[in-house]
């Protein structure tokens, strides 16, 4: 359904980034993807479709993050990149679109922006009890819980002025913005239904409205994320990413993944993936991990993000085992991709984290994961590929390591990078 409903936006996103990307014969005259009156002209014939059409198909192309637009130009997203191959890439546009009813059709004239935004705050509770409904629920039903909520939602906003000086109360509460109480509700009602209808999520005709099973879906997935974000086990949801993952990290796997799904399903996946890659270019290296194991709980709207890091030398690693894994790659055998130097690298960085938080026995432990088969050798490799910590883990290993001989071997590296030998 989902396909189906954006397979208009799809072509024409398909059009744009064809026809229109720089460089292309063609282009428009600024060599930017703008969808100008001429523009939609040309592609109404390429498509075969009305100028209108391709404007509406342009405007759900946006709304689904089909198409960037940035400024006067646009750019193809990342779920139109992966669209024949990732079926979340697919379900995820279509909820972009679901979120952003409101803008999908134009509000009716006449009503005041307050009222307009009470019912768009309002429409949850409505979509909700269709939900639960399972079934046609008739519109004047919809209507009274709509007045119902609505006015939950001015009495939320009531305050109470005081007299200057006196901490008494000057009167009955006041709305903090004018609407009046008897401001009609039935015509927003109406077009936030059409509205919903229009990107597929309910059907709306004959006094009454049903959710198609596409929209049943999506709100219970919302129901679900609220719900995931209230059982937050740690109680971390409401950290930035760093101090969440601080939070994480002496929770065993599962409950440390539980965490992440919960503080993610708390905010925009955008804004999180963007919290969880400043956090992994930090100093830590513990958090480094951990923001990455976190990353693949995020799973495919993550990847441009990801890859867009992969120049970085301290998150190349990460980056190429997360990309690895996510193109179907099994987890023990994703080290394959990584060139010697990034294994050591990724070896130098785990040991500092190891030494930073963990216990001498765990960083011995850690001495027989890397790839170099003598010590000699990793010692020459870990010097090698110049990691800023190096000094640091060589000095912690040689202080944990129960042999007297390798211990000195590793402290005479230790000495050598500090000075440059």
């Amino acid at each position: 359904m989902a396909r189906a409903g954006l397979a208009g936006a799809v072509r024409v996103a398909r059009w744009a980034d064809t026809a229109l990307g720089p460089g292309r014969a063609g282009a428009t005259a600024d060599g930017k993807a703008t969808l100008s009156d001429a523009t939609t002209e040309r592609a109404a014939a390429d498509l075969g479709l009305s100028d209108a059409q391709v404007r509406v198909h342009w405007d759900t192309a946006r709304l689904a993050g089909l198409v960037e637009v940035h400024g006067d130009s646009a750019r193809p997203g990342w779920r139109l990149r992966a669209w024949d191959r990732d079926d979340s890439a697919v379900l995820r546009g279509w909820v972009a679109l679901f979120d952003a009813w409101s803008l999908a059709c134009p509000e009716p004239d006449g009503h005041e922006p307050a009222a307009v935004a009470e019912v768009v705050s309002a429409m949850p509770q409505v979509l909700s009890f269709l939900q639960l409904s399972a079934g046609p629920v008739p519109v004047e039903q919809l209507l009274d819980l709509l007045q119902q909520r609505v006015t939950e939602l001015r009495t939320e906003r009531c305050e109470v002025a005081y007299e200057p000086g006196t901490g008494q109360p000057a009167g009955a509460p006041a709305p903090a913005e004018s609407v009046p109480a008897d401001a009609p509700l039935a015509p927003l009602l109406d077009w936030a239904l059409r509205a919903l209808a229009s990107v597929g999520a309910l059907t709306y005709g004959d006094g009454q409205a049903t959710l198609t099973p596409l929209g049943n879906w999506a709100v219970w997935v919302k129901l679900e994320q609220i719900c995931v974000a209230a059982q937050s086990p740690a109680g971390n949801i409401e950290q930035s990413a760093e101090d969440m993952l601080r939070g994480c990290a002496q929770l065993r796997p599962n409950a440390a993944r539980a965490e992440y799904r919960a503080w993610l399903a708390a905010r925009p996946v955008g804004s999180a993936v963007t919290e969880l890659i400043a956090a992994a270019r930090g100093d830590d290296a513990l958090l480094r991990g951990l923001a990455f194991e976190a990353l693949r709980v995020v799973g495919a709207p993550a990847e441009p993000d990801v890859r867009s890091v992969v120049d970085e030398p301290a998150l190349r690693p990460y980056a190429l085992l997360w990309l690895a894994e996510h193109d179907g790659v099994d987890p023990e055998d994703a080290h394959e991709v990584l060139t010697r130097d990034e294994a050591t690298w990724l070896w130098v960085d785990t040991a500092a984290a190891v030494a930073d938080h963990g216990e001498a026995p765990m960083l011995v432990r850690h001495l027989e994961s890397a790839v170099q088969p003598t010590v000699p050798q990793l010692l020459d490799e870990v010097r090698a590929v110049g990691h800023p910590r190096t000094v640091q883990v060589l000095v912690a290993l040689a202080a944990a390591h129960p042999d007297p001989a390798l211990a000195k071997a590793v402290r005479r590296a230790a000495f050598q990078v500090h000075t440059g030998g």
